[in-house]
């Protein structure tokens, strides 16, 4: 039984090898489509909504801390939490998906 399929295998020559890397093909194209090109879109969408913040904008950061822009620096930002409570915070830690949901509502 084993040698049967053994020389099932073998009979394949050049179209199996082909078939082969056509199936690796495809799988690299699936991969890149669904998995590296929407990460690379997100991070996109994430540098812009970072670089367009600006006084007054109610944001959320990637902890879970809701406060509205006080002031913007080149990479820092100062939110207001509270009357009179203000916070600084790295730019990089605001989360655009958070922000999205807190404007949406």
């Amino acid at each position: 039984m084993i040698q049967l399929i053994l020389a099932q295998a073998t009979t394949g020559g050049d179209n199996a090898w082909m078939s082969q890397l056509l199936l690796f093909g495809g799988i690299i194209l699936v991969f890149y489509f669904f998995m590296i090109r929407p990460q690379q879109k997100k991070q996109k969408d994430q540098k812009k909504f970072i670089s367009e913040i600006k006084k007054g904008d109610a944001v959320v950061t990637i902890g879970g801390l809701h406060g509205k822009v006080y002031q913007v620096e080149e990479d820092k930002i100062v939110l207001e939490v509270d009357k009179g409570t203000k916070m600084v915070f790295e730019k990089s830690a605001v989360s655009l998906e958070q922000s999205k949901k807190l404007q949406e509502k």
